[in-house]
């Protein structure tokens, strides 16, 4: 099991560029400081008025062993039915914030997550495929 950032051939190009370009879109738009929720607001705008499938907030429940646990988890959206989108809204993305898509990923069956932070000037991007 394993997890590339930022890779030259990366699965999933074409979706994620698109993706990236409404977050830019937003990010010129709204600039930065907003609370996470906002941005994701912004977002399911734009995916509905361009009319790219997605799913916000999307249920997933976590195999362990031969049971289902009872906590789940929820993907801030699914988009294209295969991109784990994960919005932030803070200084930097962390470690942690690279586990938990990872986390997502592998409990998915995406093979490709973008997390995109809100939280500064600059837009934060950062391109995750996962390998099991």
């Amino acid at each position: 099991m394993s997890y590339e950032i930022k890779t030259s051939h990366f699965p999933l190009k074409d979706e994620t560029d698109k993706i990236i370009g409404i977050a830019l879109e937003i990010h010129e738009l709204l600039g930065h400081g907003f609370l996470e929720i906002v941005y994701k607001d912004a977002f399911e705008y734009e995916l509905a008025e361009r009319e790219i499938l997605y799913k916000r907030e999307k249920e997933y429940k976590i195999l362990y062993k031969k049971i289902i646990l009872p906590h789940k988890f929820f993907a801030d959206f699914i988009v294209f039915d295969k991109v784990i989108l994960e919005i932030k809204a803070k200084e930097n993305i962390a470690d942690e914030d690279f586990a938990q898509a990872i986390n997502y990923l592998k409990c998915s069956g995406c093979e490709v997550g973008l997390i995109l932070n809100f939280g500064r000037a600059k837009l934060g991007i950062k391109r995750l495929v996962f390998n099991p």
